[in-house]
């Protein structure tokens, strides 16, 4: 008999990726939720597993259950979840659930405040490339892999672990459930205001994780970073401690080389934060039995994760990015690697504020000097956003104060952004558009084709 598992909040990004990993494993799956967006819709709906209609439906809890999946999305009254607990049925949150199907697994938890996503996507990338039998849990859809999770028979997983909330019953990170063997921290900056009020309590975060460390087990971290490094060299147990930094490279042109014993290798993605991350997934494939040289034949192909560096339209003289980029450090961090790698090339960077915490005013001074290394720095916040966190609305005197930089110029209507963008020249010049969001759908194809074409 086949298990039998329901997921309330079945449409959000990772959980319904998990259903589909599970259908695809044999599993029998059923689902709930009030509101599924696409790509989710259309890949439940192709795998048989679109719930029939919207909302929550307490009769598809019944004792033939093997199990609750429980999303974020679903609040603590949730009719299901009430039907579940009266039933006594077994309830995991996302990450007990992961922990579960890999109990008897080597577990590779990737962490830290930014570059998860990319270190994560890197070692996916060359265990695939050469062919190798692994589980995964990343962050975002990746190039050369179908789906953002895989629980299979392989023997070892890696986990990209964030320090997210669990679920609704449970206030804790996400990473604390993945009980890692290997554990890499690639940094550590302040982010999610609304449930870590202080840096303190955030960083306790970090510190509680590697003091679960097994003995027998490895510490691989940015010693670039000052909070990581002195986690690392803090004494929690007798595992193995590797410090990395970034990986030793050349910029000629426009693109950047690795030196490696053999030669100069080129590969796509850029910036010292980057190569940092390169690092870190170079001693991560180190511990899981991948040689440098394989690891060098391997990197030189990837291509760089979703939305990270993205290039959307380019030129000889010209190239039109897009970036995840939305906490202090990861703004900061690639705005500068675009200017390093293209330095006589203007760069106007443009940051959507769409967080919570980025559009807390006693969070702004966080910002500050973010955007130094552009050459014109926009923002755009849409007041409705603000008005949906119940934030105050931030003037652009308040935002040049923040960010510390008396030139910034805020655009408040998508339109008029818009608008300005495709009245620019861009001769020698670079646009770099970030956010986590999606700056409401702007319709990007006129300033594409001012990249794709000289002007």
């Amino acid at each position: 008999m086949s298990k039998k598992y329901h997921f309330i909040a079945v449409g959000g990004s990772v959980m319904h990726n998990l259903a589909l990993s599970m259908v695809a494993k044999g599993y029998e799956v059923s689902g709930s939720d009030d509101e599924i967006y696409e790509p989710s819709r259309t890949r439940l709906e192709n795998a048989g597993i679109l719930p029939a209609e919207k909302g929550w439906f307490p009769t598809k809890i019944h004792p033939g259950l093997d199990g609750i999946i429980l999303g974020m999305h679903a609040r603590q009254d949730n009719p299901e979840l009430q039907k579940a607990l009266e039933l006594g049925i077994p309830i995991f949150s996302f990450p007990e659930f992961i922990y579960e199907q890999s109990r008897e697994k080597k577990r590779i938890v990737i962490s830290g405040s930014h570059g998860k996503t990319t270190i994560t996507s890197m070692i996916l990338h060359v265990l695939k490339y050469h062919g190798m039998n692994f589980d995964y849990l990343v962050g975002a859809q990746i190039e050369g892999f179908d789906l953002m999770v895989k629980l299979s028979d392989a023997p070892i997983i890696i986990i990209e672990g964030d320090e997210y909330l669990t679920s609704p019953m449970d206030r804790r990170p996400k990473f604390f459930h993945y009980h890692h063997d290997i554990l890499l921290m690639s940094g550590i900056a302040w982010d999610h205001y609304n449930v870590f009020p202080t840096f303190e309590n955030y960083l306790q975060q970090f510190k509680t994780l590697v003091e679960m460390t097994p003995d027998e087990g490895q510490f691989i971290y940015c010693e670039r970073d000052p909070e990581v490094k002195k986690l690392g060299e803090a004494s929690f147990g007798k595992y193995k401690k590797t410090p990395y930094e970034a990986h030793p490279y050349d910029i000629a042109e426009g693109i950047t080389y690795l030196k490696t014993p053999e030669a100069n290798i080129p590969i796509a993605v850029f910036g010292e934060h980057n190569l940092q991350n390169l690092q870190g997934a170079l001693e991560v494939c180190q511990a899981i039995g991948v040689s440098a040289p394989a690891f060098y034949d391997a990197i030189q192909h990837f291509k760089g994760a979703a939305k990270r560096q993205e290039i959307l339209a380019k030129a000889d003289d010209r190239i039109f990015f897009r970036d995840f980029a939305h906490a202090p450090s990861k703004l900061k961090a690639t705005v500068e690697a675009v200017k390093s790698q293209f330095p006589n090339r203007k760069l106007i960077a443009v940051q959507e504020l769409h967080t919570y915490s980025s559009l807390n005013r006693d969070f702004l001074s966080n910002y500050a000097h973010t955007f130094d290394a552009a050459d014109e720095a926009l923002i755009y916040l849409n007041p409705k956003a603000v008005a949906l966190k119940k934030l105050e609305l931030m003037s652009e005197d308040t935002l040049r104060e923040g960010f510390k930089r008396e030139d910034l110029k805020l655009f408040t209507e998508m339109e008029e952004l818009k608008s300005y963008l495709e009245s620019k020249r861009y001769d020698n010049t670079n646009l770099l558009l970030m956010s986590s969001g999606n700056y409401d759908d702007m319709e990007l194809t006129l300033l594409k084709n001012k990249f794709n074409l000289a002007e």
